[in-house]
């Protein structure tokens, strides 16, 4: 059954220059207690599409559709969607754990204010203490304010707020940045071991590798676009677009070719271009890439590329 339905989705900043199209008719299907990676570089919409989901992207709207659990979101009231769906059913670790905490109220008040706001009922203090457990921290941190706690602690915290109310679906955005390797990998069997209990995730990260642990399917971005979808194991093993063949090539190994990195800029998102985004950085561009490629189906998923036109050439 999907528990994500995105289709056409599109969202927009405005600024002084004009608008900013972060994120340029995306569509996905995700199935309940599986999870999305999704994978690309700086500035290519990631953590945009996370927050259009949640319904978060201050100084900017959405477009499209975005159906959660049968739910359309973005046809709810705000009011309908912050009582019944955020934090509640879906939640979101923040990427930057340093600002997404309050400087003036201990680690404690700030677990009670999500509680408070959702009008929880239960024992509040053991469902804390469950929280803060969960992602290895000793309850002596709840008492004590964010600048007395390091980055990784920080990041470990603003994941436990995410999970307090045991969301059916998580956005998690670079929830391992900050962390050692072996934190890292705490966090990481922590997400498996909750995936396994049925909860879902968007698992946002520059780290291939990361997402190869976790993600069933991985949506690769280029220029606010999801240039390519499919299972993990496609994906990784059988890459169709030559900007994922450029990220997979990127990837330093112990062994082997060394890291190939690719070349030239990303695009600007002011002026989107009306042909493929990747033209100007692609080694395999035809005459037939001046037009914007259609999603193409592929084995499990779709890949946004002229060079498979001919759909038997996808296999």
């Amino acid at each position: 059954m999907a528990l994500l339905v995105v289709k056409d989705l599109s969202s927009q900043y405005f600024t002084s220059k004009g608008p900013v199209y972060a994120v340029s008719d995306v569509d996905f299907t995700l199935e309940d207690g599986k999870s999305i990676g999704i994978a690309g570089e700086s500035a290519c919409g990631k953590s945009t599409l996370g927050l259009s989901v949640i319904r978060m992207l201050l100084g900017g709207t959405s477009t499209g559709k975005i159906v959660f659990d049968g739910t359309s979101l973005l046809d709810l009231p705000g009011s309908k969607f912050d009582k019944e769906f955020r934090w509640k059913k879906i939640s979101m670790i923040f990427q930057g754990a340093m600002n997404s905490l309050d400087p003036v109220f201990t680690i404690d008040e700030q677990f009670n204010e999500i509680l408070k706001q959702h009008k929880f009922q239960g024992n509040a203090r053991q469902l804390i203490s469950d929280a803060v457990k969960s992602v290895h921290l000793d309850e002596a941190v709840l008492k004590k304010y964010p600048h007395e706690l390091s980055g990784g602690m920080k990041q470990r915290v603003v994941i436990a707020m995410a999970l307090l109310l045991k969301p059916k679906f998580v956005i998690a955005d670079e929830p391992t940045t900050a962390l050692d390797v072996l934190i890292q990998a705490q966090i990481v069997n922590l997400l498996k071991e909750l995936k396994k209990d049925g909860m879902s995730f968007m698992f946002i990260t520059h780290d291939l590798a990361v997402l190869s642990e976790i993600a069933d399917n991985i949506g690769i971005m280029y220029g606010g676009q999801m240039i390519e979808f499919g299972s993990s194991h496609e994906v990784y093993k059988n890459p169709k677009h030559p900007y994922t063949q450029g990220l997979l090539q990127s990837i330093p190994r112990l062994r082997g070719h060394p890291p190939i990195h690719i070349k030239g800029n990303p695009p600007s998102l002011l002026e989107p271009a009306t042909q493929c985004r990747f033209i100007e950085r692609c080694p395999l561009a035809i005459e037939k890439c001046k037009q914007v490629p259609p999603a193409i189906k592929t084995k499990t998923g779709y890949v946004r590329c002229w060079l498979y036109d001919d759909e038997s050439l996808v296999v």
